[in-house]
């Protein structure tokens, strides 16, 4: 059964923890959908415009306590602003399929889970600045432990959040099948701990499944 948007275009997001292949999964989804006939933007959060990747180097890289979790909350939420004006909403007006590997659901957890009310607080400041959901949240589920030797095993500059350790891994994925369950409608769970291959397969029939026909069919 397809799924009608109201918006002429159609954002899909990725989630998951450090090193679940959601970066790959989106990559391989852009690129089935537009060899499908969609046009499609692929980007990615924090960054995806100018302003946004300035702030992604400072939120992703140095020391773990370089930032408290409400000054994380402030940085990426104003990274996120400057994303949708820039990239996400012009887009979609002109209805494309816009893929992000990330949105708010990683702020919500990594920043909101980390204290007392900072989920409160990062709902909020989403509810006046943010104003927009994915119409489709696939959550790559992966071992916190196989997930964040992966993520370390890439050996970048933007390892901050690896370095606070599997304990944190461990609470993120919670987080997120937590979010699944009370987000059925646009969270669709996919077991990341299968072959590249299988799990690009899954997520594309079931982003089929969910999108209109390309405009020009």
């Amino acid at each position: 059964m397809t799924t009608q948007f109201p918006r002429r275009g159609v954002f899909i997001s990725f989630e998951g923890i450090d090193g679940s292949g959601k970066s790959t999964q989106a990559r391989l989804l852009a690129e089935a959908l537009e060899a499908a006939g969609y046009p499609v933007v692929l980007t990615r959060e924090p960054g995806g415009s100018t302003g946004a990747e300035e702030i992604r180097s400072l939120v992703l890289e140095g020391d773990p306590s370089r930032w408290s979790p409400e000054t994380e909350i402030l940085l990426f939420t104003a990274a996120r602003r400057d994303h949708l004006e820039k990239r996400i909403w012009p887009a979609l007006d002109a209805g494309k399929v816009v893929v992000t590997d990330r949105f708010a659901d990683s702020t919500r957890l990594y920043q909101g889970l980390r204290g007392k009310g900072l989920r409160d607080e990062v709902d909020q400041l989403h509810d006046m600045i943010i104003r927009t959901e994915p119409d489709i949240t696939f959550v790559i589920d992966m071992d916190p432990a196989e997930g964040l030797s992966r993520a370390k095993g890439r050996q970048t500059s933007e390892e901050r959040f690896e370095d606070f350790g599997e304990e944190l891994q461990r609470k993120m994925r919670a987080g997120f099948l937590d979010l699944v369950r009370t987000h059925p409608e646009r969270c669709i769970l996919i077991d990341g701990g299968r072959s590249v291959e299988a799990v690009a397969l899954d997520v594309r029939d079931r982003a089929l499944s969910r999108l209109p026909e390309p405009a020009d069919r």
